[in-house]
């Protein structure tokens, strides 16, 4: 990573400070911090379940919350061009600090709904103003290495969802509201972070307004649409799978007569064990290339959401392997469906398309996490299964793509001009 930031992150005509000759570390440090907000309320679901008998159903509508403010985040970003009219290090520093609010608010809130849910609501919508932010900060120091550079910033996002799992492991015995309070502190350090840091000398000039509509006319390139289709499949999958995961761990935790404070820290284990998926991904995409990892990883992903509910008499210890294995495979796939769409994207309407098929994407996480969560109690494990249609048909959306014709990289590599 440092030799990326050597390249890339400084400007012949700056003098290097302490903050910017490892802009790329600063970065992806500030959007782990950042992105702890994420499932805070998730890492310490077991004890607000003992604590306010909350159900898992109640837990899945607080996540699904989150993900239905930063999809109103992320396309009023892209409608109204706020993130080309303002400097992307302040967007991103007013948004952790608003985060941090909000989700210091939830202990206040959570005997309270809705206020509960208005408040998960916002940090969704300033985590719109945290994530992609945070690509076009990296697109802005390290210009030349924007594909691989992805990789270490969904890898972030990964560690930051998983953090609040190991916040709650190492304050056990202390009240549920330390880790959420926690998190709050973390994502105002990455603020100050990106602050210092400021934008980067290499940033493209302010475009104009984007048209959301531009974005859907790119599903009629078909390229596009069978990349766009995998993707969708993938997001059906994960976040689900990422609120279920404190759930998974638990019966297996319980099989073993082990003691609770054995779930965090073996949940964020899971959940993290995706960084290594995304950072091993982005280095095999450089000599198989992105579709490749893509399609690997996705299908190794199906295969595991197939085995695991057919598995309920093996030893916990091996499903706890198994939900391992699936940890890293399941996000593995996600940074090469993004270098994929931005060389798949029409040239002329990238930002609009990508905009929008996330927007699709992370709408598809709703109603996955809605259905798993209120079907826990009656199916146990075998909810999983509401989730093999996601790799299943993703697999099936790309059955005909091809790398692109002499470059095994070019995916990633095209994505970094054209992001």
């Amino acid at each position: 990573m440092l030799a990326l930031e050597a390249s890339g992150g400084e400007d012949r005509g700056m003098t290097p400070s302490l903050w910017r000759r490892h802009p790329l570390a600063l970065i992806v440090l500030a959007q782990l911090c950042g992105t702890s907000l994420w499932f805070s309320v998730n890492g310490v679901g077991l004890s607000l379940s003992r604590d306010l008998g909350l159900s898992e159903a109640d837990l899945g509508r607080l996540t699904l919350t989150v993900q239905a403010g930063f999809i109103v985040g992320t396309l009023t970003l892209a409608a109204t061009g706020l993130a080309d009219r303002f400097r992307a290090s302040r967007i991103f520093a007013i948004s952790c600090l608003l985060g941090a609010l909000t989700n210091a608010g939830f202990v206040i809130a959570a005997p309270h709904p809705p206020l509960d849910l208005l408040l998960r609501f916002a940090t969704g919508l300033c985590l719109a103003g945290i994530y992609p932010l945070g690509m076009k900060l990296v697109i802005g120091w390290t210009p030349r290495h924007t594909g691989a550079a992805l990789a270490w910033l969904v890898g972030m996002l990964t560690l930051g969802t998983a953090l609040p799992h190991l916040l709650r492991g190492s304050t056990l015995g202390l009240p549920w509201e330390w880790p959420l309070l926690g998190a709050s502190a973390l994502a105002l350090a990455g603020g100050a972070l990106i602050l210092a840091l400021g934008d980067g000398p290499h940033l493209p000039p302010p475009g104009g307004k984007a048209r959301l509509l531009d974005g859907l006319a790119a599903l009629r390139e078909r390229r596009f649409r069978a990349v766009a289709g995998g993707y969708f499949g993938h997001c059906w999958e994960l976040y689900a799978l990422w609120t279920l995961t404190p759930f998974l761990v638990a019966r297996e935790v319980a099989r073993l007569g082990a003691p609770e404070a054995w779930i965090p820290w073996l949940s964020f284990s899971v959940i993290a064990l995706g960084f290594l998926g995304c950072v091993g991904g982005g280095a095999l995409s450089r000599r198989l290339g992105s579709l490749w990892v893509a399609r690997r990883a996705l299908a190794a992903s199906g295969l595991v959401c197939l085995a695991y509910p057919l598995l309920p008499w093996a030893p916990p210890g091996l499903l706890l392997g198994l939900l391992a294995l699936w940890g890293l495979a399941v996000i593995a796939d996600s940074p090469q469906f993004s270098a994929l769409a931005a060389a798949s994207a029409p040239r002329e309407r990238v930002g609009s398309t990508l905009a929008v098929m996330n927007a699709v994407g992370f709408a598809l996480t709703i109603p996955a996490i809605s259905l798993t969560t209120a079907l826990w109690g009656l199916q146990g494990s075998w909810v999983l299964w509401w989730l093999l249609p996601g790799p299943l048909l993703g697999l099936w959306a790309m059955r005909g793509l091809r790398e692109l014709p002499g470059q095994p990289t070019g995916d990633q590599e095209t994505a970094s001009r054209r992001t």
